[in-house]
């Protein structure tokens, strides 16, 4: 799978963040992120589940204090899949996916 560029104006803003700001307007949907992270050389799996405002990883411990970054490790996400709430287990609830970073800042794009 190809990586996604990380762009210049995401060095400006907290991408987890602001997701999880559009998140909590939208309640009836749920953001999953897939990427790695790197930690002593090594890539490691990571995945983040974005729910009304809220972030909660699957794979590694998150900060849940609002003033720090979720994931204080470098890290690079690589594929966002937007789905209908409540999960029932079936495809019929996926909606989209998308591997720009920039593609879900867009709180159209999760209608």
């Amino acid at each position: 799978m190809e990586e996604t560029p990380v762009s210049q104006k995401m060095t400006k803003i907290d991408l987890i963040n602001s997701l999880e700001r559009i998140s909590s307007e939208i309640p009836n949907r749920i953001l999953k992120l897939e990427g790695f992270l790197r930690e002593k050389n090594q890539k490691e799996q990571l995945e983040i589940i974005i729910f009304r405002g809220y972030s909660s990883s699957t794979t590694h411990p998150i900060e849940i204090d609002s003033e720090k970054k979720v994931i204080a490790l470098t890290y690079r996400i690589t594929n966002f899949k937007l789905y209908k709430a409540p999960l029932t287990g079936t495809e019929e609830n996926f909606i989209r996916e998308n591997q720009n970073s920039l593609y879900f800042l867009n709180q159209k794009n999760w209608i």
